[in-house]
């Protein structure tokens, strides 16, 4: 009886600690980790089919799209993304007489499609662990700092030696807290153009009301093409390049999706923090997060008052709103989801057990014993700073006037053989900041954030200008503004231009004397020299810690496979596709239909716009190819493979190898996913390539970009 209650109790600990749906995987280590597990899931590929350096595999179809992950559909160059995360290229493109956010951009020809300057797109050729060769003669009792350094060096002559004599490009990133290190070899695309994306009313429909919400019916895709020379190797723009050739992309599948159904998802997650403390989990949910919501939701409120009075400022800042926006609304549903699921409290129960082993083994005590207390020391001392930076970052950081003006400090900084240089840079960086900025907007929310900053920041962590807004305004921060605005070139363009058409290094005083200029250097120089040092000293202290704490817990805690925290490198997570019971008494099915979408029609509200055309094909029935065996078109799916920001655009594979998806958002039971992971209500959100391709070939008629693809019925 005692052995089958430990074996019970060993299942129930396995089952907390690690499940077949939880994790980010590194795909190198799929053969040793995960082919078994994935195997039984239903998946019908060998680890290698999925990751190769010497064949073609699935990781040569995934791309790193600017921060976001892409997948290739064609074999010429044709790669699809989200909506939102080609946005930003959406709106550059788009001016009051083209309006692509609002009419959607579709080029027929490849000689329609829009350069897009800045964006790049990288492949991963192989991946290699080099720990080793990192720590080698790192002793543990090193100071950070010389610590710190070394690594660094190391890692950069890695990176260095790694792609010489050769066009890749090479990182080094850190695993485990710093406990393990990779080499990435990439080859990196700078010739990227926008081929086609849906109208904001399919694109992005549910606005900030559905982002992060379920059930979901965004048509959340955009569609680009990655160029290249002759040679089908990386160039920067000319009209002589050519479509890529990928190694390998992915045939899209119009089987369509069943509940419990295998899918796996490839791409490039940004940041989890899996492994934290309690004391870390509490900082984050009581401190760092509320004030990240306080400060955004005031910003967004000013920003949305005059996008909804203007077009032109709707243009202007649709782009900035929704990653701001974004950001809140996660936040937000991240602390709900720790108060709900009692984070800290599982947290708590994790390091109970924790004490509990290491008390009966001495070695383990005398190396692990201090760790937890000395975090709970550590996060007391870094709150007050902890405070300072999160509303200095969200509030003084966040008025584009002073980042703006902050920048100038560089050109002051140039030396005279690179003052010509870069000038022609802070000549393009001011058409640009000047083409997506409003003063009036800008200038509301200047006086809002400094004064928010001013409220709820301690005295001691004041800059000197506070003092000056007391004495000579008695506190008025809208009459503060005004000076500002009204004195300082760089709130228009036309003065900012002129001044830099005819600047000469003799006409440094015209910048040092700007009053937006002594403001940004007055607040980000008390940040710099008051703030972030000893804030840097706390946090290199906890990195320490960390690192002890993740070695601790592999050692310790052996009943799980241990996944690396996501750091924007490759990653492979997987699951099955189905839906979750939300609150009491509520099941969520696990797809939605066009059917939703009529549903959810509001001509009313701009987020629940439905096109005029897409209408009409609901009402006709007229769906191709692309509805299922009910009858019906597939907007969108869940799953409950483990995903983050940085999978927005990641590509759902079947068991097979083919597209059946692409990822665009997780649900609100998730959001606290990144800090504890929740598989039974915790979901990633699909868009269904069925409805994606719908969009194209009827709603847009570009079925010049279908037939380039490889279509399994």
């Amino acid at each position: 009886m005692k052995k089958i209650l430990a074996v019970f109790v060993y299942c129930l600990l396995s089952t907390a600690y690690c499940r077949a749906d939880e994790g980010m995987w590194i795909p190198t280590l799929l053969k040793s980790l995960n082919e078994s597990d994935m195997q039984k899931l239903g998946c019908k590929l060998t680890a290698e089919q999925i990751y190769s350096v010497n064949k073609s595999s699935l990781k040569d179809a995934v791309v790193n799209f600017g921060g976001c992950t892409g997948e290739m559909i064609s074999d010429q160059g044709l790669l699809i993304t989200n909506h939102h995360c080609g946005y930003g290229q959406i709106q550059s493109h788009s001016t009051i007489e083209h309006d692509y956010l609002t009419n959607g951009f579709w080029a027929n020809e490849k000689k329609e499609e829009l350069t897009c300057p800045g964006l790049t797109v990288s492949f991963v050729i192989r991946i290699v662990d080099v720990t080793s060769k990192v720590l080698e003669g790192v002793e543990a009792d090193l100071s950070e700092i010389k610590r710190d350094s070394v690594v660094k060096d190391r890692m950069k002559n890695i990176e260095k030696d790694s792609v010489a004599g050769t066009h890749f490009k090479a990182m080094v990133r850190q695993f485990y807290s710093g406990n393990e290190f990779y080499l990435f070899v990439l080859e990196i695309f700078t010739d990227v153009r926008m081929v086609g994306a849906p109208p904001e009313s399919i694109g992005n429909f549910g606005g900030d009301t559905d982002n992060w919400m379920w059930p979901r019916h965004t048509g959340d895709f955009s569609l680009f093409r990655i160029y290249s020379d002759k040679d089908n190797k990386p160039a920067d723009y000319s009209p002589d390049n050519v479509p890529f050739k990928p190694r390998h992309f992915l045939p899209v599948s119009l089987k369509g999706v069943s509940e419990n159904d295998f899918a796996m998802i490839f791409g490039f997650p940004g940041r989890t923090q899996e492994y934290l403390p309690s004391s870390a989990v509490e900082m984050i949910q009581k401190v760092s997060n509320p004030i990240k919501i306080k400060a955004r939701e005031k910003r967004l409120s000013i920003w949305r008052e005059d996008m909804n009075k203007s077009t032109e400022v709707r243009i202007q800042y649709s782009s900035k709103h929704a990653g701001v926006a974004n950001a809140y609304k996660k936040w937000t549903g991240e602390v709900a989801g720790l108060e709900r699921i009692n984070g800290i409290g599982m947290k708590q129960a994790q390091e109970k057990t924790f004490l509990e082993r290491i008390a009966k083994n001495p070695e383990w005590n005398k190396k692990y014993g201090s760790l937890l207390s000395d975090f709970s020391i550590a996060y007391i001392q870094i709150a007050p700073y902890q405070k300072a930076t999160d509303y200095f970052s969200e509030t003084v950081a966040a008025v584009e006037i002073i980042r703006y003006a902050n920048g100038y400090l560089q050109l002051l900084n140039a030396k005279p053989e690179d003052l010509a240089k870069k000038l022609e840079t802070f000549k393009t960086a001011a058409k640009s900041f000047f083409k997506d900025y409003n003063t009036l907007t800008d200038r509301k929310l200047f006086a809002a954030m400094l004064k928010m900053y001013y409220e709820e920041v301690d005295k001691v962590m004041h800059p000197e200008v506070f003092e000056t807004i007391q004495s000579k305004h008695k506190g008025n921060f809208e009459k503060y503004a005004d000076e500002i605005y009204e004195r300082s070139m760089f709130a228009s363009e036309v003065k900012v231009i002129e001044f830099l058409n005819g600047y000469t290094a003799e006409r440094t005083k015209d910048i040092e004397k700007d009053p937006a200029y002594i403001l940004a250097r007055n607040v980000f120089g008390f940040y710099e020299t008051q703030i972030k040092p000893q804030y840097t000293l706390l946090t290199d202290g906890l990195n320490k810690l960390n690192r002890e704490y993740m070695a601790a817990q592999r050692e310790v805690m052996t009943e799980k496979k241990y996944y690396p925290d996501a750091n924007s490198t490759m990653r492979v997570a997987f699951g099955k596709i189905n839906g979750y019971d939300g609150k009491d008494g509520v099941r969520f099915t696990f797809s939605t239909t066009l059917d939703g979408i009529m549903e959810k029609e509001d001509s009313t509200d701009s987020e629940f716009v439905v096109p005029k055309k897409l209408k009409e094909l609901y009402l006709k029935k007229d769906y191709g190819q692309y509805a299922g065996k009910d009858g019906k078109v597939c907007v969108a799916f869940t799953t409950n493979s483990h995903t983050t920001g940085g999978n927005s655009g990641s590509p759902l594979i079947d068991a097979e190898g083919n597209l059946i998806g692409v990822n665009f958002d997780r649900n609100w039971e998730g959001t606290a996913n990144d800090i504890k992971y929740n598989s039974e209500r915790g979901r990633n959100i699909v868009l269904d390539i069925r409805y994606a391709l719908f969009v194209i070939d009827k709603f847009a008629g570009a079925t010049n970009l279908i037939k380039e693809m490889k279509i399994i019925q």
